[in-house]
């Protein structure tokens, strides 16, 4: 009996078996991979978020951006947010490819500016939202090429009128980004800036657009570049600081009060009776002069005198000296004067007995920066101005006061107390300089020899 039911039990689990095996292989006959969508022509409504796309990035104002721009060794990977309305980008810059590029970038459409950091990790994260305030330089990319053309495409994603419908744009798949579906879709490229990536069907950029025209991912090459992929988070969208040299916060410009107004015109008699004051200057006026400088504006001598330094040229130090009678400058060698080239001392005095020659150019963008300090003390009308924003500097609360000039926009920092605190000039490269004044008691400024004037 317990033969006869041993052999019940096995030829049960036989037939089990049997069964089991008869229909995996049936499964795995009738089963065969999902195919791959095959492109079609839109549908209107794709069409149609299609041509809305960068509308709804500029209405938008702000994402949270990854790029990976190049392969291999020279691949670069740019981390951090888009503000399409101001417009701005604020990245830190890695990968292995980002060589003496690599640290923090702020960059309008016109503007790049670098705060390299050699010493950085080579995986890039999201920047600090304060950024830091000190060695910061203008660069300025070769046009087309390289991180130019990544910050174009990137900038070239937003605009405030829709697009012209793509009749060569093909759905070419799905996806899903987080919870929301997404239409993956080819199309040529909608502003300008991009090229024909070599490695897509067609040569047109791929972009995963969602139900609402909002765009999360974009695929496509660059000429000098290779394939770029541009990764957007529509969640992580803080406001972004602009650095000083790019004007610093936006503000709401409008009139200034009674109060302000009197400050303004009070300015002139506050600076005279105070006679001078010690000053520093960061002036970023072009791509290969980054200055820094420290020194003195005496009004009652009616005379600066400071010590500059070129960041692309650590060894060597230029005093400059701008009164009445002109400009005139002497190059010295970096030991002459204290500190480092990106925080040098105040010049040496006396002045150096030779090695002085007048400047026919007036030193530029540097001199005249200089020059409006001294006639912040005039009595000459001042124009039209305007209140930018409220802000601080050398904790004390400010108005930044825009003045409508024939040298171009000058902004005056007043604090409450009718002080000047800072004076910013926009240079021809697009960025501003800024001159901080503290008080301080200011030496006799003995003037410097000045032989014929030539230029540099």
């Amino acid at each position: 009996m317990v033969t006869g039911r041993r052999r019940t039990v096995l030829l049960a689990l036989a037939a089990v078996a049997v069964l089991s095996a008869a229909a995996l292989v049936v499964g795995l006959a009738s089963w065969a991979p999902e195919r791959p969508e095959q492109p079609r022509a839109l549908t209107g409504d794709e069409r149609e978020r299609l041509a809305a796309m960068r509308v709804t990035n500029y209405r938008d104002l702000r994402a949270a951006v990854r790029v990976t721009a190049g392969t291999g060794a020279a691949r670069t990977e740019l981390v951090g947010w888009v503000d399409w309305s101001r417009p701005l980008v604020y990245l830190d810059v890695g990968g292995p490819g980002a060589g003496a590029g690599r640290g923090l970038l702020q960059a309008t459409p016109t503007v790049v500016l670098l705060r390299p950091d050699p010493t950085a990790v080579p995986t890039p994260a999201p920047p600090p939202l304060v950024p830091p305030t000190d060695r910061w330089r203008l660069h300025d990319p070769p046009a087309g090429q390289g991180l130019a053309a990544v910050l174009q495409l990137i900038f070239g994603l937003a605009t405030d009128r829709p697009d012209p419908p793509a009749d060569a744009a093909r759905r070419v798949g799905g996806a899903t980004v987080g919870a929301a579906p997404v239409d993956i879709l080819q199309a040529p490229p909608p502003g300008p800036g991009t090229s024909v990536p070599p490695s897509s069907p067609d040569g047109h950029p791929r972009y995963w657009l969602d139900h609402d025209a909002r765009l999360h991912r974009l695929e496509t090459g660059l000429a000098g570049v290779g394939p770029v992929t541009v990764q957007l988070n529509r969640t992580d969208r803080p406001t972004l600081r602009p650095v000083n040299a790019l004007g610093g916060r936006a503000g709401q410009p409008r009139a200034l009060t009674t109060a302000e107004r009197d400050r303004l015109d009070r300015l002139p008699a506050r600076l005279r009776a105070r006679g001078g004051a010690a000053v520093t200057l960061t002036a970023p006026v072009a791509a290969a002069t980054n200055l820094r400088g420290s020194g003195w504006v005496s009004w009652s001598q009616r005379a600066a005198y400071v010590a500059v330094a070129d960041l692309g040229v650590p060894q060597r130090r230029t005093l400059l000296r701008v009164d009445g009678a002109g400009v005139s400058r002497a190059e010295v060698p970096a030991a002459v004067v204290p500190g480092s080239v990106e925080s040098p001392g105040r010049p040496p005095l006396p002045p150096p007995a030779r090695g002085w020659r007048a400047d026919a150019r007036r030193a530029g963008e540097l001199g005249l920066l200089l020059d409006t300090a001294l006639r912040a003390a005039g009595s000459g009308g001042r124009g039209a101005a305007v209140r930018v924003r409220g802000d601080a500097v050398a904790g004390r609360t400010v108005d930044v006061v825009e003045l409508r000039t024939a040298r171009g926009p000058l902004r005056y920092w007043i604090d409450r107390s009718g002080a000047l605190r800072r004076l910013e000039l926009r240079t021809s490269a697009g960025a501003w300089a800024q001159l901080d004044l503290a008080p301080d008691t200011v030496p006799r400024l003995t003037p410097a020899p000045r032989p014929s004037a030539r230029g540099r």
